[in-house]
């Protein structure tokens, strides 16, 4: 992991405030972050007063982790939606369901807001869809960063999380958590009015 680094917001001229923070940085994404980003995102929860986190868990181990670090506060975890990987097949286990929502999350499954109809498109006629560009230019930023746009959008459209609220996003890279974002989220026909507030943490990679 790299040092911390500091960023400034609201930049401009003397009589405008500025905010110092910090964003870390893992020497390459996975897994093995997931600890430390769940650590981190919690402790900015805190100094900011955020009580909504939405969590992205494929299988549901990231989710039930979450779940544990979240206790108290308000948590979606958002899952591939059925017959992502196979036909009629979710990836999130019963079992992980039933630990997170014993713990007081929620689990959220539907269609990603980069897909549905444009994965159609690319899958049946070999050619990619305006969302597919959308994600392609999140991804400059990681892969979690996408995810992380995402399924806040998602969350909102099911009417999980309020477009009037800073929320804290985390995602990961194929399994587990290395991006964590504090962003306002919208709904997704309003998509280009999101905004990402902080990067709390992200691979470097």
């Amino acid at each position: 992991m790299k040092a911390k680094t500091p960023y400034w917001d609201n930049l401009g001229d003397e009589d405008s405030k500025m905010s110092e923070a910090s964003i870390t940085y893992f020497d390459r994404p996975g897994p093995e972050n997931t600890d430390q980003v769940l650590a981190l995102a919690k402790r900015r929860a805190e100094e900011l007063g955020i009580n909504t986190i939405v969590v992205a868990s494929t299988r549901g181990e990231t989710g039930v982790k979450a779940s544990e670090v979240f206790r108290g506060r308000k948590l979606i975890v958002v899952s591939h939606f059925t017959g992502f990987a196979a036909p009629d097949t979710q990836e999130l286990s019963a079992q992980n369901k039933a630990k997170i929502e014993a713990n007081g999350g929620v689990v959220f499954t539907g269609i990603h807001a980069l897909g549905g109809i444009g994965r159609a498109v690319r899958r049946k006629f070999k050619t990619y869809e305006l969302d597919d560009l959308v994600a392609f230019v999140l991804r400059i930023f990681g892969e979690g960063m996408k995810v992380c746009c995402e399924m806040a959008v998602m969350a909102t459209d099911a009417g999980l999380v309020s477009t009037g609220e800073q929320v804290i996003a985390i995602a990961g890279t194929g399994t587990g958590a290395d991006t964590a974002v504090v962003l306002r989220p919208v709904n997704v026909q309003d998509f280009f009015d999101l905004k990402v507030n902080e990067i709390i943490c992200k691979p470097l990679l």
